[in-house]
């Protein structure tokens, strides 16, 4: 009998040490799933809002056409931006388009100021005032998806999970300003 308990006591703590182990492998291989896909899903967000601005602005460009026939750069430039957002995956990729685009806006805005007629447009001020809305949402948009991809970075880099899980899965790259997108545009007339 004793020596039967001797040998059940290593054996039920190997078992114990097994099962915390499986536990915590199971549990962390399932939270980093959690986390990726809080990351896809955060970034599907800022995508659907960049959708929204860019199926806002053909109406917002039409409308300003009629007024101003002369100004046809922008036009192309915000096409170009549009169709860059439009045409990548990449988080860098969407952010530079992101930012050619609100330099290309930013340009449009420009225009409108010479336009009073305009300005007073209803059909422009609901528009302006969507793609503000827009804008607000974008801003959110990729704070929640900067948000997911700190927490996942930094769980994906902790001890037990970097160890088992780290190679599999590597960093995810946060929707950063592109150079120059910090800059004050210059507004000459």
């Amino acid at each position: 009998m004793k020596k039967i308990s001797s040998l059940l006591i290593p054996i039920i703590i190997i078992i114990a040490v097994i099962a915390i182990l499986g536990g915590t492998y199971i549990t962390s291989y399932n939270k980093l799933i959690s986390k990726d896909q809080k990351v896809a899903s955060n970034f599907s967000q800022v995508d659907n809002q960049l959708q929204r601005r860019n199926d806002l602005i053909p109406n917002l460009v039409e409308t300003v056409k009629g007024y101003t026939s002369h100004e046809e750069k922008v036009f192309t430039d915000i096409a170009n931006a549009r169709m860059k957002i439009a045409g990548t995956s990449s988080p860098a990729m969407k952010a530079q388009g992101d930012a050619e685009l609100t330099t290309a806006l930013r340009s449009l805005n420009v225009i409108v100021e010479n336009y009073p007629v305009l300005k007073a447009n209803e059909n422009f001020m609901r528009l302006q005032d969507e793609l503000a809305g827009t804008e607000n949402r974008i801003a959110v948009a990729r704070k929640d998806y900067n948000d997911s991809v700190q927490d996942f970075n930094s769980y994906k880099k902790r001890f037990f999970v970097n160890m088992f899980f780290g190679s599999k899965y590597p960093d995810k790259e946060y929707f950063k300003a592109t150079q120059g997108a910090t800059e004050v545009p210059k507004v000459t007339f």
